[in-house]
């Protein structure tokens, strides 16, 4: 094998393209891990939501019905102590369903690792060019 001195410059020029060549496609296997990973987060929380809203269904009833009954006794109308715990019971809800979507939001689920990387590689790519 031929010293690096020795060495013409179209072969330097093939090893750096194959050089970089491989550095694509480790960047590629790793972007498809990362999203891979993502998409499993994405699943997970998914499944959180749903066993939690499963199972709050029935209690959430209960405590909605021991709430109007509350305001009831106290001397509120019926229908007024229905609507008001409604009201309340939607707005909670709102709260819930904001904080599950933002934590799917594009922010959380971008592929920060391999962004960082490929940035890496850019400049990589750029020094061997020199």
């Amino acid at each position: 094998m031929a010293s690096a001195s020795n060495r013409s410059i179209p072969d330097l020029l093939g090893d750096a393209v194959n050089q970089l060549a491989k550095l694509i496609g480790n960047e590629f296997a790793l972007a498809r891990a990362e999203l891979a990973d993502k998409a499993a987060q994405v699943a997970r929380a998914s499944a959180l939501i749903g066993a939690g809203a499963v199972l709050m269904i029935p209690a959430l009833v209960v405590l909605l019905f021991a709430i109007a009954a509350a305001l009831m006794h106290a001397g509120i109308s019926d229908p007024v102590a229905y609507l008001l715990t409604a009201v309340g019971a939607m707005a909670i809800s709102g709260v819930l369903i904001w904080v599950g979507i933002s934590r799917m939001s594009g922010d959380a689920l971008t592929p920060k690792v391999t962004l960082e990387q490929l940035e890496r590689d850019k400049v990589a790519a750029k020094e061997m060019v020199r």
